[in-house]
């Protein structure tokens, strides 16, 4: 079922935790909440969950209202399972009984725990306790037990950060299968844009309270709203540039307008979005930008460029033979290969 934020609004006394946050979550699909600490993406996970009450705004399950301010029903009476950063599974609990813990008593419980402990890869583990398990077997754990009852919507709050980073890839792809095979709409909160990208079907990217964007994967990276967005995907870089006659100045050079996807905003001062494998690269005697570090990276070469202002710029190039640091090169970005937006204004 789709879940649905209408308006939503929350504040810790004078603190503005969430502001006017409206999206849907569509029914089947994950949905990641992606930002920095203090962005507010717990606290709307906590208004799902019954776990804070709603100030202002509501939210609806499949339509049907679930909270607002004048109707709060408690934890265990919505439809909502819970996976925590920790797995927060019972001590002192087999891990069967964990997993058992939401079912209701029947004749075919047992059947039923066995059958989820071998949807996550712990078949015959159900008699050991979560301390003979390692993280990744404990969060496989709480994810079973989350879903045995069958929840319509599964909140998930950084779900795999106490994993380390091997498991941790090949876990999140597991349960992206496995959430996906059972239809749950899922809404997932992480801090790690590659996390969100490898396991969400939309991601919500948070900053301060608000939504900044909202979309798939591909229209983040490909149409980002901002430079701060496109700057989280795929290795790009912000770099402060002016509008002048004859192209676009910048610490770097002073570049052709071609080089811009689209038309250039009605703006003098800019802020350009550039990928590191964006550019040509022409060695100099003289001049230019000095290579102040340089490595492999597969295939291309990876350089950071100093301007004389000190400004740095990271490149890549697969035909970057005879560099070495302290070269001098020029760089002139691919044409069409540069996002531009307007500059933010600067604080007061």
């Amino acid at each position: 079922m789709s879940l649905e934020f209408r308006h939503i609004a929350h504040a810790y006394g004078a603190n503005r935790a969430l502001y006017d946050i409206s999206f849907t979550a569509p029914q089947g699909e994950i949905t990641c909440l992606l930002g920095s600490s203090g962005c507010g993406k717990s606290t709307l996970l906590n208004l799902i969950a019954g776990l804070l009450p709603v100030q202002h705004g509501s939210v609806h399950l499949n339509g049907e209202l679930l909270a607002d301010n004048r109707h709060f029903p408690p934890p265990e009476k919505r439809p909502v399972g819970l996976v925590f950063q920790d797995g927060a599974l019972f001590p002192h609990m087999t891990i069967a009984q964990n997993v058992a813990f939401g079912l209701a008593k029947s004749a075919i419980r047992d059947a039923e725990v066995n059958e989820w402990l071998d949807r996550v890869g712990l078949a015959g583990m159900g008699g050991r306790y979560p301390h003979e398990l390692s993280g990744g077997q404990q969060q496989r754990a709480a994810l079973a037990r989350a879903m045995a009852p069958e929840p319509q919507v599964l909140l998930m709050d950084e779900p795999f950060a106490s994993v380390d980073i091997v498991m941790r890839k090949n876990l999140r792809r597991e349960c992206r299968v496995l959430l996906r095979d059972r239809g749950a709409t899922v809404i997932m909160v992480t801090h790690d844009p590659e996390e969100a990208l490898d396991i969400g079907d939309r991601i919500a990217v948070m900053d301060r309270g608000k939504i900044a964007q909202f979309g798939t994967p591909h229209e983040l990276y490909d149409t980002p709203s901002s430079a701060s967005v496109g700057a989280i995907f795929g290795g790009a870089q912000v770099i402060a540039a002016k509008r002048v006659e004859g192209g676009l100045q910048s610490d770097f050079g002073l570049w052709p307008l071609e080089a811009l996807a689209g038309d250039p905003p009605d703006s003098v001062h800019l802020e350009l979005l550039l990928r590191a494998d964006g550019f040509d690269l022409e060695e100099l005697k003289a001049g230019g930008l000095v290579v102040r570090d340089i490595r492999r990276t597969g295939a291309a070469q990876q350089m950071v460029l100093v301007s004389d202002s000190g400004a740095q710029l990271t490149v890549e190039s697969e035909d970057a033979a005879g560099l070495t640091i302290g070269s001098r090169i020029a760089v002139q970005p691919k044409r069409s290969s540069i996002l531009a937006f307007p500059a933010a204004p600067a604080a007061d």
